[in-house]
């Protein structure tokens, strides 16, 4: 029995911020952010809608789509660095309650732009163990309450929105999640940080005066790092598994800048229509990147049944993954 991707959603704020919105907030322009990014807009939760209910609303349509009852689910994870709260409970427990599921083993998993895909490994473990048949794992973050929108250098790259996808089982290994790879380096972890908020630097009126509760990013290092392990991820999980760039029907990077993207799909020999790109409609969504893409893709019509994708990330930890997927999901 085999791990397989049988349904996908995503959920979108109705809140736009674009580029000429963020020229009247900060020092910076349209072409400056277009040349440099890529993104042309992403979106804003309001001030009352929280992460909790923008992975609510992604798994409510993936449900849908996989034809499942909510009672045959019997595990969420939530992928998140934007929790509901600090410490407890976790935004899983809050969006189970959100959809009316009850007594199934819920939590999240913090492993920033790569959650989707540790997800993704953690649920094809527990269903090819036997453990679990139907695990519902969502992407889910609300950025904008950990942007710091004075600071130019990352307030443009990020926005809010959630992704979700439930994992089931299958006969077929042509219909499963094929391999996964997830990894980690801790001694990049300063790469990409929030300092305040945890125990080395509690909530405090000086954390905050310091804008340490905040996102921070060394973007330069981050960039060249990114591109670097990305290729040699995907380059040994096509090689164990036998595979060349001419296999797979859709390349899904992480959406966090489109030069990394670009980059890393010339590399791999990626042709344009073979790569999945959205970072300009939405910027980057961590967690709720890579399942946003897949959903964008499935509903303009160019992500068929059968199809193969290859899923790319990298994120703060530093942590990053790939993963070798069928597109298992009947219309």
């Amino acid at each position: 029995m085999y791990a397989s991707f049988k349904a996908i959603g995503a959920y979108v704020p109705s809140k736009s911020l674009t580029n000429r919105d963020l020229e009247k907030m900060v020092d910076t322009s349209d072409e400056w952010i277009r040349q440099r990014t890529g993104i042309e807009n992403r979106y804003i939760a309001a001030e009352d809608e929280y992460t909790s209910d923008l992975g609510a609303k992604a798994a409510e349509l993936a449900i849908s789509r996989s034809g499942l009852a909510k009672e045959e689910i019997d595990m969420i994870i939530c992928a998140t660095i934007t929790p509901d709260y600090l410490c407890m409970p976790s935004t899983a427990c809050v969006i189970a309650d959100k959809l009316g599921i009850s007594n199934v083993m819920a939590f999240d998993i913090s492993a920033a732009c790569s959650g989707f895909v540790y997800a993704l490994n953690i649920a094809k473990a527990f269903i090819e163990s036997g453990l679990k048949k139907n695990v519902l794992i969502i992407g889910a973050e609300k950025l904008s309450a950990i942007i710091d929108y004075s600071d130019r250098t990352t307030c443009i790259l990020f926005g809010d929105g959630a992704g979700a996808a439930i994992i089931g089982t299958t006969e077929e290994r042509e219909a499963s999640l094929l391999d996964i790879h997830t990894s980690a380096d801790g001694a990049f972890q300063d790469f990409l940080i929030t300092p305040g908020g945890g125990v080395k630097n509690p909530c405090s009126p000086d954390v905050i005066d310091r804008h340490l509760h905040y996102l921070k990013m060394k973007g330069n290092e981050t960039f060249k790092l990114a591109v670097n392990t990305l290729t040699k991820d995907v380059t040994r999980i096509l090689e164990k598994n036998s595979l060349s760039s001419e296999h797979i029907d859709f390349f899904v990077p992480h959406q966090a800048n489109f030069r990394i993207i670009d980059a890393v799909g010339r590399k791999l020999k990626f042709t344009k229509e073979q790569v999945v790109l959205t970072v300009h409609k939405y910027g980057n969504t961590s967690a709720a990147s890579i399942p946003m893409a897949i959903n964008d893709w499935y509903e303009s019509g160019k992500l068929k049944h059968g199809d193969l994708m290859l899923l790319d990330t990298f994120g703060g930890g530093l942590t990053w993954g790939s993963a070798l997927v069928y597109f298992n999901q009947r219309d």
